[in-house]
C-alpha cells in the first residue's frame, strides 16, 4: 500500500489562492506606459551590448506537462553569440549531462533567458522560440568557453525586455558588505550529501568528487 504524501503549507494556501487573471489584476495598479512600450521583438544596439557584457544567463524552460526548470549558463562576457537582431545562441559547455534544459527545449520549442551583469543592476529578459542545434558551422563560432560545444541552444527572439533593477537593488547582490558570512550557509558538499541520501558517503568523499569535477569543468 502506497503511503500518501504529507500535506504542505502549499496545499493549505492554494485553497483560497487568486483564482484567475482578472482577480490578480484587481490587486495591482495597471502597468505604466513605459513598462509596456519597452517590450520589443528584436534586439537594439544597446541590448546587443548588454548581452555582450553578460557572463551569466539564466535559462527558463518547461516540459510538455508544464514542469518548470531554471538553469544557469556562464562563460566569459560575450559567450552568448548574437547571430542577428532576432537570434542568439548559447553554447552548451561541459555540465552535469542531465540535459534538463535541452530536453525541455526539444519537447516544447520554447525558452526564456535572463541576462545578468555582475556589479550592475540592469538585467535583460529575452523570450521566444527555441531549438537545439549541432550544426558544425554554428558550433565552430561558439568557442568562448573553450572548444566547440556538443550543441547550442538557439533562441528565436519574440520578446526583449530590459527588466526593472529594483530586485537587485533590494537584494544588495553586488554589495559585499551586505553579504552573509560563508559560515551562515551550508557548504556545497553538505547540501549534496544530504540530497544523495547515501549513508556510506562522507563529506570528504563528496568534496573530492566536487574538486575532481571542477578540474575539468571548462573543457
Amino acid at each position: 500500500m502506497t503511503t500518501p504524501l504529507a500535506s504542505s503549507a502549499f496545499d493549505s494556501l492554494r485553497l483560497d489562492a487568486v483564482p484567475d487573471q482578472e482577480a490578480l489584476r484587481r490587486v495591482y495598479q495597471p502597468p505604466s506606459d513605459a513598462a509596456v512600450r519597452k517590450q520589443m521583438t528584436e534586439l537594439t544596439e544597446q541590448t546587443r551590448r548588454l548581452i555582450h557584457c553578460s557572463p551569466l544567463v539564466l535559462i527558463a524552460s518547461a516540459d510538455t506537462e508544464g514542469n518548470c526548470d531554471v538553469s544557469p549558463r556562464g562563460g566569459p562576457a560575450g559567450f552568448v553569440a548574437v547571430l542577428d537582431a532576432r537570434t542568439v545562441a548559447i553554447p552548451d559547455a561541459t555540465g552535469n549531462k542531465r540535459l534538463d534544459t535541452l530536453q525541455n527545449v526539444i519537447a516544447t520549442g520554447r525558452a526564456g533567458l535572463l541576462f545578468v551583469i555582475p556589479g550592475r543592476t540592469t538585467t535583460l529578459r529575452v523570450n521566444g522560440r527555441a531549438c537545439v542545434s549541432t550544426r558544425p558551422d554554428l558550433l565552430s563560432r561558439l568557442t568562448a568557453v573553450g572548444k566547440p560545444p556538443a550543441s547550442a541552444l538557439v533562441l528565436g527572439i519574440e520578446e526583449v525586455y530590459p527588466h526593472c533593477p529594483k530586485s537587485l537593488l533590494r537584494s544588495g547582490a553586488w554589495k559585499p558588505e551586505e553579504w552573509l558570512p560563508a559560515g551562515a550557509q551550508p557548504a556545497s558538499a553538505e547540501v549534496t550529501l544530504a540530497q544523495l541520501r547515501m549513508p556510506e558517503l562522507t563529506i570528504a568523499d563528496v568534496e573530492r568528487a566536487e574538486a575532481d569535477s571542477l578540474m575539468y569543468r571548462y573543457e
